[in-house]
């Protein structure tokens, strides 16, 4: 008869502990990777491009984009009309009021209706995304200073690379010294990570214009 200390003495040993080298090769791989979009031809190019050509199985993608703080480029639309109607019928105090409130009025649907339009023309740049199965979120945010927003939100989220269009990112077409636009050239300079800068092809271009 077996000896019952010795039985238990003999029981099987546990499993040995997995490898990390399994677990930090797939931590490795899961990218964190930024396409900064300003809405543009040039931005929807370096979405595909992007898709085709960098994204990999795995990466956590983070369409980025920086609204301008605001859309209202003349503050005192309405103005005159409103100002003489009121004034007419009460005292000048009233008349600004009726204006002020009038503008302020336009200037909230204004917002509201870029926002919409920010946010349809964000889910048309994402499409090859969608379409290639990539996960993907939406990052967008208000600033008046596009550059230094941009390089701060990549800080924020951690990113590990930027992909951005070569125009559409200050650059005007019709410049007689058309150049790299000048956010994407800050962001080269000013990020904390690596910038992938996404050349919008001439013929492209040139077709889009025909």
């Amino acid at each position: 008869m077996a000896n019952p200390a010795e039985s238990d003495s003999k029981a099987p040993a546990p499993p040995p502990a997995p490898s990390s080298s399994a677990a930090i090769a797939s931590a490795a791989s899961q990218r964190r990777i930024a396409i900064a979009v300003d809405l543009s031809d040039e931005s929807a190019y370096a979405v595909r491009w992007a898709v085709q050509n960098y994204l990999r199985p795995g990466d956590a993608v983070v369409l980025l984009h920086v609204r301008p703080t605001s859309v209202l480029y003349g503050a005192d639309w309405g103005f005159t009309d409103l100002s003489l109607s009121a004034a007419a019928e009460g005292s000048e105090e009233e008349a600004a009021a009726a204006a002020a409130a009038s503008v302020e009025s336009q200037q909230k649907k204004m917002e509201d209706d870029f926002d919409a339009f920010t946010a349809a023309k964000v889910e048309e740049l994402a499409r090859p995304l969608v379409e290639a199965r990539i996960p993907f979120r939406v990052h967008i945010v208000k600033d008046h200073d596009m550059k230094e927003r941009l390089c701060l939100e990549v800080e924020r989220l951690g990113v590990g690379a930027v992909i951005m269009g070569s125009r559409g990112f200050g650059a005007s077409r019709r410049a007689s010294k058309a150049r790299l636009g000048s956010v994407s050239d800050y962001c080269v300079h000013h990020c904390v990570c690596p910038v992938v800068v996404v050349r919008y092809p001439d013929d492209v271009a040139v077709s889009s214009v025909a």
